[in-house]
């Protein structure tokens, strides 16, 4: 090993993710493409990784390319609208033959276990069944999709006691059964979400074909909350195939799934990069009430003097009065349900030194452990980034190891911006703790 104190700390980066993710249900779903790429085994080494860790793993495959293959071969040209492919009796053939190659492919990837590769000594079981429940897509803008379906309904109740097994992986495939004995052929990202939906996944993993998701100005785009992401769609810049997985992603968030992630296979190990890297390589969607969590108004003073005055008194917090929060109400951000302010938050840039300090970071005693203290960090760092910050910095006596478990360090007051180093108090004696954005 030519780096050993590298590997270690990189193990040790990687443990926060492994203890989180264990016994979490992934839907990870990737398109014809990727096989046609060759890159199938190394999914499924990466995916086999995941199982090993505990990760209840549902995979989803694609077949668009293999069904255009099969219509070449029978000289049958492929329709299609709005993206989606109009399915007729040749299509529908041509879809099972090619569902049940892949099929046999994604077995056999599994199946590997040569010494010395990262497949030795795996034991992956693929289980699948008429797992899917699906109905015609019927007549849109006067056209009839025929055979192309859509799902009705995903088995969870006969998925999940296989995901309690060790070592089962469930594939489904772009196909669905009505109650009639009928097939249809349905898109993977349909039956992705939906599974993701009905399973109460954790994630929602779209390995894609297309590159990393851009805005207007060319700029990637790492993470949306499903509002953004709705307004990305409306703004109708994005190429046809990224904002039909976009689409399911949001669907996918705004019914319950927590992370929905787009993240191109060009990479090697982009699956395995983007759930356990900080940054990720991909575009994460997840489901924020923008409602609840949103940047203050003149009209929370009164919520956040309610909320804080508890910790104030106690010596927690710092004093703040009315008129102090009144002039400095644009650096606060607040939770709010059914018009009360449960949680907050303030941000202070130091724009010279890239840095900002995070200060009044309260929640309401009653709704704590509910992981609304996190949502407000996330939050915040959001905004530190938004203003082109680095690093984010906050002084404290009572809530050092919340903060650890987060990513802070330790540091001095020598770390913080010469401005703030003059502010300090030196009787209360806060910790400060920095972490990089």
């Amino acid at each position: 090993m030519e780096n050993p104190t590298q590997f270690v700390q990189w193990l040790r980066s990687v443990a926060p993710y492994i203890h989180a993710f264990g016994g979490k249900t992934f839907v990870v779903a990737f398109p014809g493409e990727l096989v046609a790429a060759g890159a199938l085994p190394v999914l499924a080494q990466d995916l086999s990784l995941l199982v090993a860790l505990g990760i209840r793993i549902v995979l989803v495959h694609g077949s668009r390319p293999q069904v255009a293959e099969q219509l070449g071969l029978r000289n049958v040209e492929g329709r299609f609208h709005n993206g989606v492919r109009i399915t007729d009796t040749a299509a529908m053939e041509c879809a099972k033959e090619a569902a049940g190659e892949l099929r046999l492919d994604i077995e056999a990837a599994f199946s590997q276990g040569l010494p010395n590769t990262p497949m030795s000594n795996a034991q992956i079981s693929i289980v699948s069944g008429n797992f899917v429940v699906a109905r015609p897509l019927g007549v849109i803008d006067g056209i009839d999709f025929e055979l192309t379906g859509m799902t009705r309904k995903i088995a969870a109740d006969k998925i999940a006691p296989i995901l309690q097994t060790e070592d089962n992986l469930v594939l489904l495939s772009p196909l669905g059964f009505s109650p009639t004995g009928e097939v249809f052929n349905l898109t993977m990202e349909d039956v992705a979400a939906t599974a993701a939906i009905a399973l109460h996944a954790d994630k929602l993993i779209y390995i894609t074909e297309t590159p990393m998701m851009s805005d207007a100005a060319g700029e990637e785009i790492r993470e949306l909350s499903s509002h953004q992401a709705e307004a990305v769609l409306q703004a109708n810049f994005l190429p046809p195939d990224a904002a039909f997985y976009l689409r399911h992603a949001i669907k996918a968030c705004n019914s319950g799934v927590d992370r929905a992630h787009i993240v191109p296979f060009e990479m090697d190990g982009s699956a395995l990069l983007e759930l356990f890297t900080h940054d990720g390589v991909g575009t994460m969607i997840s489901h924020e009430n923008l409602e609840s969590l949103r940047q203050a108004t003149i009209e929370d003073v009164g919520g956040i003097i309610k909320l804080i005055e508890p910790l104030e008194a106690d010596g927690t917090l710092v004093y703040r009065g009315r008129e102090l929060i009144e002039r400095e109400i644009e650096q606060f951000s607040v939770i709010e349900h059914d018009g009360v302010i449960f949680g907050c938050a303030a941000l202070y840039p130091f724009p010279d030194a890239k840095m900002g300090e995070m200060a009044c970071l309260t929640v309401n005693p009653d709704v704590q452990a509910q992981g609304d203290g996190e949502r407000i960090l996330k939050h915040m760092e959001n905004r530190a980034r938004a203003a082109g910050l680095t690093k984010l910095f906050v002084l404290t006596t009572r809530t050092a190891h919340w903060f650890k478990k987060r990513g802070f360090q330790p540091a001095t007051v020598d770390d913080l911006p010469k401005d703030r180093q003059h502010m300090y108090n030196w009787q209360r004696k806060s910790q400060v703790f920095i972490k990089s954005l």
